[in-house]
């Protein structure tokens, strides 16, 4: 599974860290979910997506990165 993760919180200049305690997790937690090592609890992404305004399939993609 793609994710988009470290494309909307660059966008927002936030660190891991900065998101991981708005969320309540971890910056190693926003780490992994960002390379792809740990995919996320469906309340955290549901958290993630909201944090951001988007929707999970927007944030999380199942078939690998977007089409340039």
């Amino acid at each position: 599974m793609h994710n988009v993760l470290r494309e909307l919180r660059a966008q927002r200049g936030l660190s891991q860290g900065a998101l991981g305690d708005a969320l309540g997790v971890s910056r190693q937690t926003v780490n992994a979910i960002e390379t792809g090592k740990y995919d996320p609890s469906l309340p955290l992404a549901i958290k993630l997506a909201r944090y951001f305004g988007q929707s999970v399939e927007e944030v999380f993609l199942i078939d690998g990165p977007p089409a340039p």
